[in-house]
Parts: structure tokens; sequence; C-alpha cells
């Protein structure tokens, strides 16, 4: 059961549902649903149609950041996306990282912003767990030099990178985080990709321990998790009932890496598809899971903490 579906879903349904046989995958999590008309439509094009197939989740709406009264009306809008249809609530690193109180030229507004108070309390109210993405891998936060080892990968995408400008340091992200999940304890927050911290999975661990309202999955990150194969055991092995599987898209050559790297033992294959995979020139190693770990990774963990039995 993929939870981390980052980007919306824009492969028709019955090709969707052909790859996920394929791949013995039951269901898929579309976490960027949409919002208003856009929510409606993707609710009613896969979940509605397909309900033990599909899950949608919902987003934030920012166009009326500005307005009095938002903070209300976001909160209110929750109620509103679950009675559509939403099963939970994504937020991508717009918040944090672009978001601004001006377009263009005003300060970027915070992830624990208490305008969005109502909102994270809505969704622990509401039982809507919270899928939430606030940084990126180290590298984008690092010179674009002959130094960074994800040179190609931001040459390739250079407004990927969050270096100079008013871009707040990945210890300032995680920080702001932290804050919010320490003010609702009652919400069910996704930490997507690894809790933002597959390169630091002491970091990891250590917002684990501390709020119990956190989970993770592993989308777009077998990249790093595999390069420290016996951590990434080890962090599999303590935290086996809050790890979940989830994968940037639906891509049927993408699958097999994922689980060759959670099902075996293997050493020093690609961790994507391609000669030379999107993140950097490094291969990866397997972790080579048991099964009773495996289903908790692959389904009982996110059917829990998606109330699907």
């Amino acid at each position: 059961m993929p939870v981390g579906q980052e980007n919306r879903i824009v492969t028709p349904p019955d090709k969707a549902l052909a790859i996920m046989d394929a791949r013995n995958i039951r269901t898929i999590v579309d976490l960027t649903g949409g919002v208003g008309t856009g929510l409606v439509e993707s609710v009613k094009t896969f979940q509605q149609p397909h309900p033990d197939r599909f899950v949608v989740f919902t987003e934030p709406s920012y166009d009326r950041i500005v307005e009095p009264g938002y903070a209300q009306w976001q909160g209110d809008e929750i109620g509103r996306a679950k009675a559509a249809g939403a099963k939970g609530l994504k937020v991508l690193k717009v918040l944090g990282l672009f978001l601004r109180e001006k377009v263009a030229t005003g300060p970027l507004v915070k992830i624990d912003d208490p305008r969005f108070d109502p909102m994270w309390e809505a969704c622990g109210a509401l039982g809507l767990p919270v899928a939430i993405h606030i940084s990126d891998p180290l590298a984008f936060f690092l010179p674009v030099d002959r130094f960074n080892e994800r040179w190609e990968e931001l040459h390739a995408h250079p407004d990927w990178s969050f270096t100079g400008k008013d871009y707040p340091s990945d210890a300032e992200l995680k920080a702001a985080r932290d804050r919010v999940l320490a003010r609702h304890p009652k919400t069910t927050f996704i930490g997507l990709h690894v809790g933002h911290s597959s390169e630091d999975l002491g970091g990891a661990a250590a917002a684990l321990d501390k709020f119990p309202n956190l989970q993770v999955e592993i989308a777009a990150r077998i990249g790093e998790l595999g390069r420290q194969p016996r951590s990434s055991r080890k962090f599999f092995d303590k935290y086996q009932d809050r790890i979940m599987f989830g994968t940037d898209g639906i891509e049927d050559a993408l699958y097999p890496h994922y689980f060759r790297f959670l099902e075996t033992e293997d050493e020093y294959f690609d961790y994507g598809p391609g000669r030379v995979p999107g993140q950097g020139r490094w291969r990866i190693y397997g972790i080579g899971l048991p099964d009773q770990i495996l289903k908790k990774v692959y389904s009982e963990n996110a059917a829990r903490v998606l109330g699907m039995g």
C-alpha cells in the first residue's frame, strides 16, 4: 500500500490498476488530490469507482492566507474536504520554502505559523492524517559546485536549490515542524521521505522517540537508505510499526528497486531505473527485512493510520 504518491496521479485508472495488479499493490494513496472541484474530480475519478484501490488526500488552500478569518476558514475547509471524500491532508514544501505573504516579494510563511493551527486541529478531530513534506536532501541546501554530490540533478533542476536568498536551513525547517508536532499531539503526522531525515537516521529516530504522533514513509529515499544498510536495517527493526512504504508516482519500472532494497541482501545495485538514476552516481545495498516487518511496512501500518482495518 504505497502512501507517498508525491505527485498527483495523472495515469488513467485502468492503466494505474494494471500496474498495481502486476506489482501486487492493493491500494494507492494519492496525496495530492487537490482542493475544491479538483478534489471532487479526483475522488470521482479514482476513489469512488475503486474504493478499495485508491485513497485521495486533499491539500491546503493558500489563496486567502492574507485575508482576515483565513485560519478558521482553512480549519473549516478540512471538514468540507472530508465530506467530499478526502481521507487525509497533504502539505507540500510550498509551506516553508515557497509560500510568501506577498507574491514574490513578501517574507516566507513559516511551517508553524499559527494561522494553520485550526487546520492541524481539525485533522486531528476528524481523524485525518497529515502527510507533510517540509525539506529536501541536504545537498539542496549546499552550494551547487563540484563538491555537491547531486550536481547533475541540481544542474538539471536549478530551482530545486535552496542556497542563498532568504531560504531557511534544513535545521530551521525541522525545528518549525517539531513545534507543530508538539502543539498538536492528537493529530497524526506522516513525515514524508523518512521524516526528511533519510541522511540522518539518528535525527529521524530522535523525532520518532519524541513525538508519538509522528509516522514516516520512504518515498524517493531508498537512494539514501540503501547506502547505509546497517543503520537502515536497525532503523526498520526499531520503528517497524511506524514506517510505511511509498513512492513518488506510479511507475512500473520503479517498484522492483524498492522491493529489492527491502527484501534482499543484494549488494551494489541501482536505486532506480535508467542507466544513471536521477539523484546521484552511487549504488545501494539491500537490507533483507523479514516477512513480519515487510507486512507492516508494505500495508499494515498504512492501513492502521488510514483507518482501513
